[in-house]
């Protein structure tokens, strides 16, 4: 796909990997649609890409939230042809120890979002395959710990296992439709997500940057429209330096 002018929504945009893939996609010329809880950082990301990056405050855990920011995204962009499910959190502890809310917010936010977001994405991009042959291209961040499960991270291995699930059905449910879905499946990464998870088996002294998760998903969303990679494993080589 070649990104010049081409509209993407990107979840969870105000840090991390999700600022990163911001950046990397208005910097290949297209719009991007930055989604996010937090209206103030949304709005110094503008400040610093300017106009061809859209703030939208949303709530991926919300319908309603959702509904209203794709309205958005259509009535704005006129097209949506990209998205990228990065928004996410993680609460870890033994089972025995884990709170119900923290269950219920985690899966929500990991796995809800990413549901909702989709079911908002797929009629519009089904809707371009029909004009032009292309849908457009799905990209949901999961984690190595949709693959590997960990001690003390019971329920975020359980919210990501569920996206990995979800691609993977999504990606043979709608690649007839023109419609690409990839799972990307980062081990550590340099954000305060990674810094806040030491010791739950999920972090590393010598992390990725989010800019080496940002470069291989704009590597995915170039590839030729006939070409899908539907699952990729990232890791840093040294983890320990």
């Amino acid at each position: 796909m070649n990104l010049q002018d081409k509209v993407a929504v990107v979840t969870g945009a105000s840090s991390g990997i999700g600022l990163e893939l911001a950046r990397a996609l208005t910097s290949e010329g297209a719009r991007v649609f930055g989604l996010s809880r937090s209206t103030d950082k949304l709005q110094q990301i503008r400040q610093e890409l300017g106009d061809g990056f859209h703030p939208v405050t949303c709530d991926v855990r919300d319908e309603n939230a959702v509904k209203t920011a794709f309205d958005q995204v259509l009535r704005e962009g006129g097209r949506l042809d990209v998205l990228i499910n990065n928004a996410g959190l993680g609460k870890f502890g033994p089972i025995t120890e884990f709170s119900v809310a923290d269950w219920d917010v985690l899966m929500e936010t990991n796995l809800r979002g990413i549901f909702l977001c989709t079911r908002a994405a797929v009629p519009q991009m089904k809707k371009q395959n029909a004009e032009s042959g292309f849908g457009g291209h799905i990209i949901n961040i999961a984690s190595i710990a949709g693959l590997v499960g960990n001690p003390n991270l019971s329920a975020y291995n359980a919210s990501k296992f569920g996206v990995r699930g979800f691609s993977e059905a999504a990606m043979k449910e709608l690649r007839n439709d023109g419609i690409k879905v990839t799972a990307v499946y980062p081990g550590s990464v340099d954000t305060n997500f990674g810094r806040h998870s030491g010791g739950q088996g999920i972090g590393s002294r010598n992390a990725m940057t989010p800019q080496d998760i940002a470069s291989t998903i704009l590597h995915i969303l170039k590839t030729d429209d006939n070409y899908l990679i539907s699952e990729i494993v990232m890791r840093p080589l040294r983890p320990r330096g």
